[in-house]
C-alpha cells in the first residue's frame, strides 16, 4: 500500500522525515490516501512536517483524483443552458504556490488563501490554475443560476464584464457552453472538401449603419435615402437586444459601425461605448477620420478592425469617391498602422476597374493587413455602372488567384471564387461571410431608421426593429426566405461555401430567389 501512496502523493512524501517513512508506529499513515491526508494534518499540527504540508497532500489527492476518474468531456453542453465542466474539481488552500511546488521543491510556500482548481478538457488535456475572481464569478453565476444583468446591476458595473467572465470560463474550459443555435442543414449534395463546415456561425454580426451622413458622394453608393440618425435611446436598445440574441443563441456578437461615415453620428462614441459595455466584439466600415478621433475610439477599445474602401488607381478612384480621396486613404492607412489597427481596404468591382485590382493590391502590399474586393451590386446610383461580363470576371478571378500567392494581404471574398479554387484543387474557404452568403443568417444589416435588412448591398427588408425584436426579426418568414438563397443553387455541391450573391443578382434583374449568379461560371 505505501508505494500506492507514493504515487499519489509523490511530492508530499518527499517531505517526510526518514523516522516517519520507516518508522512501524507510523504504519497507519499508509493504510489509504484518506488516512494519509489526515495523518498529515496531525502531524502538521504538532511542527512535525510543514504547515504547509497538509494542503499539498489535499492538492495532490484532488489532482490524481482527475487522472482517476477523468470522465469524457463532451466538446458542449448538452441542453440549452451553459454547465459546470462535469471533471471540474476544486480545492481551497491556505498556502500558495503550491501548484509550482509540485514541479519546483526550490519554492517556498507562504500563507495566502487560493481556491486551486482541475479539469479536463475535451481533447482529454488536464488542466490546472489558481482560480481567479473571474473563474470564481463564472462558476458562481452559473452554478446558482444567477442573471447577469441582476450581478451587473448590484456591482454597479457592465454587463459586458460579468458576461466576458462567463466567456472566458467557457476558453477555458471550466464552463461548458450549448452549441450555437445559428445552424442551417445542408442543401444537395457536398464535396469532401466541404463536408461538415459552414453549417453553424459562431458569431452573428449587425452591420449597423447607424447614420446615412456623409463626407463622400461615392458614384456607386447603395442608398443615399434620407433617413435621420438612430437616436442614444433607441440606440442603446438595439444594443440591448444585440447582447440578449448573442446569449440566447450561445453565440458571440459583433458589431460593425458603418454609414454614411459612423463618425458623423453625433452620439457614435456613446453607441461604441456602449457596445463595448455590453461584451460585443467592435469593427468600423467608415471613411479616413483626424488622428484624434482614432484616438478617442481607443480611449474605449481598439476594433477589431477598420474598413476603408478604394476603387482603383488614383485617377479613376478619385473618380468615383472623390478628388483626394485616394491620398486621404493612403495617409489614413498609414495612421492606423502607428496605432496598430488592423486595417482593410475594401474595392467594389466594375468593368471600369477590373485592370487595376491586381496593380491597386501591389500598392498596398506594405500599406494594408487585408485588401479584397467585392462584385458592384448595380443598385441604387450603382445602376449607373457597369459590371464585368461572365465570361471577364472568370478570367479576372483566375489572375486574382494566382497574383495572390505572392501578395499576402489579397483575400478571398467572393463566394463564386470557390468554384475555380475547386477546379484546381485548393481547399474552399468559406464564401462572403464564412457562409457563403450569409445574408440573414450570420449577419444583417440595420439601417438608422430601425430596418433590418439581409444585405446592406440591396432592398432585402426583413423587418423593423422600431415594431419586432430582433429575435423576431431574425426568425421571421422573410429572414428565412433570404437564407434559403436561390432555388437553382439549391442541389449544387458548392451551395454551403457559395450560393453566389442575391445583390448582384438582383442588379443584373432577375429574381435572386429563383435564379442563380448570373456571374456563376459552372457550366
Amino acid at each position: 500500500m505505501k508505494e500506492q501512496i507514493e504515487k499519489i502523493f509523490p511530492v508530499s512524501c518527499a517531505y517526510l522525515p526518514e523516522d516517519i517513512a520507516s518508522a512501524a508506529r507510523f504504519s497507519s499513515i499508509w493504510s489509504d490516501a484518506d488516512s494519509f491526508v489526515t495523518q498529515i494534518g496531525r502531524l502538521a499540527e504538532s511542527a512535525v512536517v510543514p504547515a504547509y504540508l497538509p494542503d499539498l497532500a489535499r492538492v495532490e489527492r484532488v489532482r490524481h483524483d482527475l487522472t482517476s476518474i477523468s470522465p469524457k468531456v463532451p466538446l458542449r453542453a448538452t441542453g440549452d443552458s451553459i454547465v459546470v465542466n462535469p471533471t471540474l474539481l476544486a480545492v481551497a488552500v491556505s498556502w500558495q504556490p503550491l501548484l509550482a511546488l509540485l514541479d519546483n521543491s526550490d519554492v517556498k510556500p507562504e500563507p495566502a488563501s487560493q481556491i486551486l482548481i482541475f479539469w479536463q478538457n475535451p481533447d482529454g488535456t488536464q488542466r490546472q490554475a489558481a482560480a481567479s475572481p473571474t473563474d470564481l464569478l463564472a462558476l458562481k453565476i452559473v452554478v446558482e443560476q444567477l442573471d447577469p444583468v441582476d450581478v451587473a446591476a448590484n456591482d454597479n458595473q457592465p454587463v459586458g464584464i460579468i458576461d466576458g467572465a462567463v466567456d472566458s470560463a467557457i476558453r477555458k474550459g471550466l464552463l461548458l457552453s450549448p452549441p450555437s443555435k445559428l445552424r442551417r442543414e445542408p442543401s444537395g449534395p457536398q464535396p469532401a472538401a466541404a463536408a461538415g463546415t459552414f453549417t453553424t456561425a459562431e458569431v452573428f454580426t449587425l452591420q449597423w449603419h447607424i447614420t446615412h451622413r456623409c463626407d463622400l458622394h461615392c458614384r456607386h453608393c447603395y442608398d443615399r435615402s434620407d433617413r435621420k440618425d438612430v437616436d442614444l435611446k433607441q440606440g442603446l436598445r438595439i444594443l440591448d437586444q444585440m447582447r440578449q440574441f448573442c446569449r440566447e443563441h450561445h453565440v458571440g456578437g459583433q458589431v460593425s459601425f458603418s454609414g454614411g461615415n459612423p463618425f458623423l453620428h453625433p452620439d457614435f462614441l456613446q453607441l461604441y461605448q456602449a457596445a463595448f459595455d455590453r461584451n460585443l466584439n467592435l469593427a468600423i466600415l467608415g471613411n479616413p477620420v483626424s488622428e484624434s478621433q482614432i484616438d478617442a475610439i481607443l480611449q474605449i477599445a481598439e476594433p477589431s478592425f477598420f474598413q476603408v474602401s478604394l476603387e482603383g488607381l488614383e485617377k479613376h478612384n478619385d473618380q468615383i469617391r472623390g478628388k483626394g480621396s485616394y491620398q486621404s486613404v493612403l495617409e489614413f492607412l498609414e495612421l492606423l498602422k502607428k496605432k496598430n489597427i488592423y486595417s482593410m481596404v475594401m474595392l467594389t468591382l466594375t468593368r471600369g476597374n477590373l485592370d487595376q485590382v491586381l496593380p491597386l493590391a501591389e500598392t498596398l502590399r506594405d500599406r494594408v493587413d487585408l485588401f479584397t474586393y467585392n462584385r458592384l451590386a448595380m443598385v441604387g446610383e450603382g445602376a449607373n455602372l457597369e459590371s464585368p461580363q461572365p465570361d471577364e470576371y472568370h478570367r479576372f478571378v483566375i489572375d486574382y488567384l494566382e497574383a495572390r500567392r505572392s501578395n499576402p494581404i489579397m483575400a478571398v471574398k467572393d463566394s463564386l471564387i470557390n468554384i475555380e479554387l475547386e477546379q484546381q484543387q485548393h481547399n474552399l474557404f468559406g464564401g462572403c461571410t464564412g457562409f457563403g452568403c450569409g445574408a440573414a443568417f450570420n449577419f444583417v444589416s440595420l439601417l438608422p431608421d430601425g430596418q433590418v435588412h439581409a444585405c446592406r448591398k440591396f432592398p432585402s427588408l426583413i423587418g423593423d426593429l422600431n415594431k419586432q425584436t430582433l429575435h423576431d426579426v431574425y426568425h421571421s418568414p422573410d429572414a428565412q426566405k433570404y437564407r434559403q438563397g436561390c432555388h437553382e443553387c439549391s442541389a449544387c455541391h458548392l451551395r454551403l461555401a457559395c450560393g453566389g450573391c442575391l445583390a448582384v443578382t438582383h442588379g443584373w434583374g432577375r429574381d435572386p430567389f429563383v435564379e442563380r449568379d448570373p456571374d456563376c461560371f459552372i457550366t
